[in-house]
């Protein structure tokens, strides 16, 4: 009797820059983190998983009672910990540009707490991506200073925050 020996689940593609479809497609943590394929678009996976939030939250999450989406934002946040954590592990990248679970969990926090309405949704979306792509401080710290699932996933709810804080000053002027 002989047993097969396991799956071999941290094999890199040949080139963890640009990881295949079929790769990211073979672990549900790879499906996950890589935004449901978004993260494989190029240019920009951060802004591709961005408006994959975005669809995700007007088809699935808009309209939800607050309870369940501090629970769904919780839960999101930490399996995408894990998630991007396995993800880097596997492709022996700290932080790879494709994993964008990040950028789809921090806009649905964004847009949970905007006002309703496109426009609002739209400008949640702008200013997140802003502070997502600057970093200012302590986005920036954190991103250089957690290089695991965790770093991963921290530094956009901070982008998140200063996109809610930015936006609440153009609420606040009477321009959202």
């Amino acid at each position: 009797m002989s047993s097969s020996p396991p799956p071999d689940r941290g094999r890199a593609p040949d080139n963890p820059e640009r990881p295949p479809a079929a790769w990211v497609f073979a672990r549900p943590e790879r499906i996950l983190a890589f935004g449901f394929g978004s993260g494989l678009i190029h240019p920009a996976p951060g802004t591709w998983g961005t408006l994959t939030g975005w669809l995700l939250w007007a088809v699935l999450l808009r309209g939800l009672p607050d309870g369940w989406m501090v629970f769904i934002l919780l839960l999101a946040f930490g399996v995408g910990c894990w998630a991007a954590q396995r993800c880097s592990d596997d492709l022996g990248i700290a932080d790879h540009g494709g994993i964008n679970w990040d950028e789809i969990v921090a806009i649905w926090l964004v847009l949970w707490l905007m006002p309703a309405g496109f426009w609002a949704q739209l400008a949640g979306v702008v200013l997140f991506r802003i502070f997502d792509i600057l970093k200012p401080p302590p986005v920036s710290v954190l991103d250089r200073r957690f290089k695991n699932g965790f770093g991963v996933m921290i530094d956009d709810i901070f982008a998140a925050v200063y996109a809610l804080l930015a936006a609440a000053v153009l609420i606040r002027l009477g321009v959202l």
